[in-house]
């Protein structure tokens, strides 16, 4: 039999950190709730875009340019200094030239650079720069690695209001009893517990996406180490619901899983109803399998099976929001740990 790492309390991943989680009992054994229904406790919330920025963060360029060049405070006359010479040539090109593609990419390349370089916080720097509650927060703490880096983001978001974008907000949240994506940005909620080899329930609509994108689950994740930046949809393997489709986010892959992937049947589904999924996945065979009933309570039927045996992986299982606007909702989220079967259940 197979053990997750927190073996001696795998009910405790959904009971612990869900004051009323529920179990209900499948035919192989009980399912815990991942979901209480009220909070996203036994939940992590990452958003990809928080410690980085790319060139839609800058807003006014010119402006921004211009409090750079003449470096009219303390903390412009600070991020000049640290610029390359790239980018000190394309600051100084006329202002029409500014919104070039490629002057956009050099000091966003640089801007990136300096928040991940160290800490930027000197107090003296700062002086009469209002603090968001957010970035003051995470300035107590004294963060180190991928925090500090979040955190030299927020304190030049806080300099600059009118020139740099804000980060997103939370990716998800708790709504009328649903987990939902609020279309913050690119990211992931993914669970506190790791697992090898389980069966995972939970219902799934899609409500909305401007631009569109099928909803996604993210299952043999690898989980970032305190302070690191987690990898893009946690390096994991992608299965779109309801309707099949996927993708491989290893690292060296990035690709949609060429003849790792098959679909016993084409998924017409409407996803804009609520589905019933099922997704039984064994980390020690590299194999996972997902079924679809719509609506929830009928007979399921099966549209996705993966089995790479080296991409079995034991970690998180994660919602995914694949990009900006889009708005899913999922509930009743359980979990079987080590099923005495693979069979999928919904199926019969």
């Amino acid at each position: 039999m197979k053990t997750i790492i927190m073996s001696v309390s795998v009910l405790a991943i959904g009971v612990a950190n869900c004051s009323t989680a529920q179990t209900s009992t499948t035919q192989n054994g009980p399912a815990v709730s991942l979901f209480d229904g009220r909070t996203l406790d036994g939940w992590i919330d990452q958003e990809n875009s928080a410690g980085s920025y790319s060139g839609g963060d800058i807003k006014d360029i010119q402006a921004f340019a211009k409090k750079l060049t003449e470096k009219s405070d303390a903390v412009s006359a600070f991020l000049y200094g640290k610029l390359d010479d790239k980018a000190l040539a394309d600051l100084a090109n006329s202002p029409a030239d500014l919104n070039a593609r490629a002057t956009r990419s050099a000091l966003v390349k640089n801007l990136n650079r300096i928040i991940s370089s160290g800490s930027i916080y000197d107090k003296a720097r700062f002086k009469g720069v209002h603090l968001e509650a957010e970035t003051k927060a995470l300035l107590e703490t004294n963060p180190e690695g991928w925090e500090l880096t979040r955190l030299n983001k927020l304190l030049l978001e806080d300099a600059y209001p009118a020139e740099l974008g804000k980060s997103p907000g939370t990716g998800w949240r708790v709504k009328d009893g649903v987990i939902a994506s609020t279309g913050a940005g690119r990211g992931t909620l993914y669970t506190k517990g790791d697992y090898d080899h389980f069966r995972l329930m939970f219902q799934i609509r899609h409500v909305s996406g401007k631009p569109d994108h099928q909803a996604c689950v993210l299952i043999f994740c690898t989980r970032p180490e305190a302070g690191e930046k987690p990898l893009d949809a946690l390096g994991g393997i992608q299965f779109q619901v309801p309707n099949g489709g996927h993708w491989d986010y290893r690292r060296g892959h990035n690709n949609g899983g060429k003849g790792e992937f098959t679909n016993p049947i084409k998924g017409k589904f409407n996803i804009h109803e609520w589905s019933q999924i099922e997704i039984v996945a064994d980390a020690g065979t590299g194999a996972a399998r997902m079924a679809v009933a719509q609506p929830p309570g009928s007979k399921a039927v099966e549209v996705l099976d993966f089995h790479v045996p080296d991409a079995g992986k034991t970690g998180p299982i994660a919602l995914q929001m694949h990009n900006a606007g889009l708005f899913d909702e999922y509930r009743d989220i359980t979990i079987e740990v080590n099923p005495r079967t693979d069979d999928l259940i919904t199926t019969k």
